[in-house]
């Protein structure tokens, strides 16, 4: 059974840091992409960061490039988001994806607020 577990999340201040993780199970891991996806109330999920399976290739949204590092570790079957120079804007629930023998997987989520 395939499952994401994310943590990490909380309440930060503007300009503060987070590193976000994502734990995976039931598939073979190391053969998969994995992409953060972040949902912010009343507005649509978007694409945050996307990493390649064995984590040489790594792909951000604008609004990530600069702040965001995505990273993983295969061997701990865990992906990363660290998040650096926080903006009330990146207020949202984070998700971990990956697209597995044709199906789209999800986490629950992570809670992420920047408020001062």
């Amino acid at each position: 059974q395939v499952q994401f577990v994310e943590s990490g999340g909380g309440l930060v201040q503007p300009g503060g840091s987070l590193r976000l993780s994502c734990a995976a199970s039931g598939f073979t891991f190391s053969t998969y992409g994995v992409t953060w996806y972040r949902q912010a109330p009343g507005k649509e999920r978007e694409l945050v960061a996307v990493i390649s399976s064995l984590g040489y290739r790594t792909n951000y949204a604008d609004s990530a490039k600069g702040r965001f590092t995505i990273s993983r570790d295969n061997a701990k079957r865990t992906v990363y988001l660290q998040m650096n120079s926080l903006k009330p804007e990146d207020t949202a629930v984070y998700y971990c994806n990956a697209h597995i023998r044709g199906l789209d997987y999800w986490g629950q989520g992570t809670q992420v607020t920047v408020s001062s």
